[in-house]
Formats: C-alpha cells, structure tokens, sequence
C-alpha cells in the first residue's frame, strides 16, 4: 500500500484576489484556517519582494493560525532568511527565482551554487527548520544537494505537467518521466526526503503519485484556486487528497 502524500495548499493566489482590490476580501488568515478544517495538512506561502500576492505582514499572521505545517518558499536574500528564522516555519523551501520572475520556472543547479546553499541552509537549520530545495529532474543534482546539507529535495514539475498535457493517456515523454523517477531513486538513496510541486492539477497527480510513491508532500495553489471556482474550496480540497491517499 503506497503511503499517503501531504497536501500543502500555496494561497498565494488568494492573496493576489485580494490584493487586487486593496481591502481584505478574500480574508487570507480566515482562508487559511478554513483550508485546514477542510482537511489541507500544510498552508504554503511564497512572499515575493514586490509582495503581489502574499505580504510580509501576512506571513506574521499566518504563524499563528497555521497549526498543520507552515511552507515558506522564497529565494534566499538576506530579508528572506531573516523572516523564516524570525517566524520559524515547520519547512523553507529554497528556489532560485530572481526578484522579478512571474512565477517559479526551473530548480536550482545544486552544483553551482553548493557554497551558497550550503551556508544559507545552515543559518536555517541553526533555527529548527526543515529545509526542501527545488529541483529540476536531474539525477546528478542530487548528490550536491545532499552535501549542500539540504533534508528534502522538490521535484519541480512543471516540465512533467507540460508533457502530461500534450498527451492523450498519461506523458508520452518517457525520457522526462524516466529522469523524475530516477532523481527520486537517488535522492531517497542518499536520505534526502521527496516534495513535488508546480502546474501539479487533477489531471496529472494520479499519475505522478502512482509512480513516485515515496512523496511525502506536495504544494498546490494554481489549480487548486481555480478548481475551487467550480468546486468549492472544501470538495476541492477533499479532491486532492483522494488522489494522494
């Protein structure tokens, strides 16, 4: 029997609905309450510098109130680590967006910048948060992200979404799917723990979670939102997490 994957709801897309109109409708602390009533085990949250969807302030609110497991993703600049280690989330999840990217497009090359994870992930560990970095399905990032010091690793999924799409029965790109089962095998081989996010819908999660059983979480917002439109947020929610269990 395949282990149950968590549901992180990102309401980052619920923030920029707000933020549209200035005011508090949709309430995002009220929001995040109700995703976890509704069955949601985490909130996830990504602040950006220009604070288009969720705000600095709100993710001092949120600590509160987020009782399941609180998500912080974000790319880390020094007012970045200086919010995670004051709120002290139950995971950060490191990207490599810069400021002005629309929204997350690629992982890190572990490689590369392995000093400077390496250094960052410890100033997160010294305040007793778990630490996930975004990858791309490449195999051998996987090592470096371990001696960067990091506990998870999430598969960015967006290219798998993509080829889902284009495909009529499940992704015809088995070459890209062989490369996300691969990147798990090692990543579970050297004791790093799985995440998977991005472009992640009720389409392709089935799919994804039959293959890759050993994920222990997954962060949806995009498609989740807009399911919820013809939904509801609760049945929607309750959608997700058959296809996990």
């Amino acid at each position: 029997m395949n282990p149950t994957t968590k549901l992180s709801v990102n309401i980052n897309k619920v923030a920029l609905i707000r933020n549209s109109r200035g005011e508090n409708l949709p309430d995002i602390i009220q929001v995040a309450k109700d995703c976890q009533r509704f069955g949601a085990d985490g909130i996830t949250v990504h602040p950006r510098p220009d604070e288009r969807h969720i705000r600095i302030r709100d993710v001092y609110e949120l600590r509160p109130v987020v009782h399941t497991e609180f998500n912080i993703e974000g790319y880390p600049t020094t007012a970045f680590i200086d919010l995670v280690t004051e709120v002290k989330p139950e995971q950060c999840t490191l990207v490599p967006d810069p400021p002005g990217v629309l929204t997350s497009n690629t992982g890190w090359d572990t490689v590369k910048y392995q000093s400077f994870l390496r250094e960052v992930i410890q100033e997160i560990h010294a305040a007793g948060i778990r630490v996930s970095i975004f990858l791309n399905p490449e195999p051998d990032k996987v090592e470096a992200a371990r001696k960067a010091g990091a506990d998870r690793i999430e598969l960015f999924t967006g290219p798998y979404a993509k080829a889902y799409a284009a495909a009529a029965n499940g992704p015809q790109n088995f070459e890209l799917f062989n490369a996300y089962k691969e990147t798990a095998r090692r990543a579970l081989q050297v004791g790093l723990e799985l995440n998977a996010g991005h472009d992640l819908n009720l389409q392709n999660l089935k799919f994804f979670k039959l293959h890759i059983p050993e994920l222990k979480e997954v962060s949806i917002g995009h498609a989740l939102i807009c399911d919820a439109l013809y939904y509801g947020l609760e049945n929607t929610i309750q959608m997700y997490k058959r296809l996990l269990s």
